[in-house]
């Protein structure tokens, strides 16, 4: 079968999307001063963990700027990251020491997930913001060397650090988590943590550690959350997810067994729900008021595309 790549699970959920050419292994030292020195160049500015953005336009914030747009915010430049190009334009990430609370009008700091869950941004902006928020908070934490303990220095437009010291070279990481939707037949398993929003529930999900396949993070932590066992486990999409360098692998799983014991140290309640329950949910009328994510969100990607076939 032949499928178009727009069809794709992942391309429907928030900071997926990305048309940044990135050139990751043509970056050169000078790509950051190359980039101020480009009236054309893009930064997207990063203050203590959020996004800036120009809600001049109400309806639609501006979240890319020139470096002349950025003067006054006294952004970090040594620091900043080279994201890639867009027709021949230098996308860059940066941060201001601001703590983003005195900010004049009318430029405000934004959390990353109502960035996607209030449709603040475009597809394109999200898929910047998803790399840049990673890149910026992986600098931060490794600014000294896991080797020796020496201090480190961006290099490669900051697609590396390298050790003062020991001149060990570290890159940027990625963190991978199984996110899994553990069905059987017409029902799913759903469940919420203490820290939930109110009659949210969603999917389970981990990370996977060291020597662990995907399918194996996905039964253990199935296994280790709700008591259920699982045979089968097929990949459905991934996220990149900037919290603060995380890609979602979200997979089905087959459960083996129903009686649910919940590790009620990470899990509040779960249980089975029916497709039709399901349905109720993503429709708002649920009668026990249960909601599911925000859309956008790979946990929603994976109880949609069940319920629906």
């Amino acid at each position: 079968m032949n499928f178009e790549r727009n069809d794709e699970a992942s391309r429907r959920v928030a900071f997926s999307g990305g048309t940044l050419v990135r050139l990751s292994e043509k970056r050169t030292d000078d790509a950051i001063e190359l980039a101020r020195a480009d009236v054309r160049s893009r930064w997207m500015l990063f203050a203590q963990g959020r996004v800036v953005l120009d809600f001049s336009d109400e309806a639609h914030p501006r979240a890319l700027f020139s470096a002349d747009d950025l003067t006054a915010f006294e952004p970090e430049f040594a620091d900043g990251v080279l994201l890639g190009f867009q027709d021949g334009m230098a996308h860059c990430a940066v941060r201001t020491a601001h703590d983003g609370e005195d900010l004049p009008t009318p430029f405000r700091v934004v959390d990353y997930r109502p960035a996607f869950s209030q449709g603040l941004l475009s597809e394109a902006d999200l898929a910047v913001l998803a790399q840049g928020a990673a890149m910026m908070a992986w600098h931060t934490n490794h600014r000294f060397c896991g080797k020796c303990g020496a201090k480190t220095a961006p290099k490669s437009g900051g697609a590396k650090r390298v050790c003062e010291g020991c001149l060990a070279e570290h890159f940027p990481r990625t963190d991978p988590v199984a996110i899994m939707l553990t069905v059987r037949g017409d029902y799913c398993l759903l469940a919420r943590g203490a820290h939930f929003p109110e009659k949210m529930i969603s999917c389970l999900a981990g990370f996977v550690e060291a020597g662990e396949t995907i399918e194996e993070a996905v039964r253990r932590e199935t296994l280790e959350e709700a008591g259920i066992s699982t045979g089968a486990v097929t990949y459905h999409a991934s996220q990149p997810w900037p919290f603060p360098y995380s890609l979602m692998i979200g997979c089905y799983a087959q459960a083996l067994n129903d009686d649910i014991v919940l590790e009620e140290t990470e899990l509040e309640m779960g249980r089975w729900f029916s497709k039709a329950e399901v349905r109720q949910m993503m429709a708002g009328n649920h009668p026990e008021g249960w909601t599911v994510p925000p859309s956008g969100a790979i946990a929603t990607a994976l109880i949609a595309d069940w319920a629906e076939g």
